[in-house]
C-alpha cells in the first residue's frame, strides 16, 4: 500500500471510491466533484493498493467570517472490502503529519469514538452549522474561545 497526493488524473477513481464507500448517498461524490470543478483549495490524499484507489481523505478551508481559521476534514472514505482493517486510520494519521495539516486547527463532523483516538476533542466553540448542539463536531488543535458559527465552502450547502 502506498499513500500519495491525489492527482487530477485520479479524480474519477476517487469519485468511484466515494460511490462505493457511501452507498445510497450521492452527497460526498457531488461535493468533491463540485469542489474540484470550482477550483477550491483542497488537500487530498489517496491510499493505493495494486494500482487501485482504496481510501481517500480530503481537507477544505474552515472560516470565521471570510478569514480562514482552520481546515475541515471531509470526507474520509475506504472501499467497503478494505474497511475495518486500519486503512482509514493509517491514512488519517498520515494526513495529520503533513505540514499543511499539522499546522492547522482541524474540524470534523463524525463518530467521536473514532476521531478521539487521533486526539480530536468535542468542540464547544465554534458552532457547527450542520450538527445541532455540536454532538458530533470535534476539533484538533482548537483554541477558539469566541462564539461564532464556523464557515464551510458554499459547496457544502449547495448540494
Amino acid at each position: 500500500m502506498k499513500i500519495r497526493k491525489l492527482t487530477p488524473e485520479e479524480y474519477a477513481k476517487a469519485s468511484a471510491l466515494l460511490h462505493q464507500a457511501f452507498p445510497g448517498s450521492a452527497y460526498e461524490v457531488q461535493l468533491v466533484e463540485t469542489l474540484h470543478q470550482k477550483g477550491k483549495t483542497m488537500h487530498e490524499w489517496v491510499c493505493i493498493h495494486i494500482n487501485k484507489v482504496i481510501a481517500y481523505i480530503a481537507f477544505t478551508n474552515a472560516y470565521q467570517g471570510s478569514v480562514v481559521c482552520g481546515l475541515h476534514l471531509a470526507p474520509l472514505a475506504v472501499k467497503p472490502e478494505f474497511q475495518r482493517q486500519g486503512i482509514g486510520s493509517e491514512l488519517l494519521r498520515f494526513a495529520l503529519r503533513q505540514d499543511v495539516i499539522k499546522e492547522s486547527t482541524i474540524f470534523v463532523v463524525g463518530n467521536p469514538s473514532f476521531y478521539q483516538r487521533f486526539g480530536f476533542e468535542p468542540c464547544a466553540m465554534p458552532l457547527c452549522p450542520f450538527d445541532k448542539n455540536n454532538a458530533h463536531f470535534l476539533s484538533l488543535r482548537n483554541s477558539t474561545v469566541s462564539q461564532f458559527t464556523v464557515g464551510y465552502e458554499p459547496e457544502f450547502r449547495g448540494l
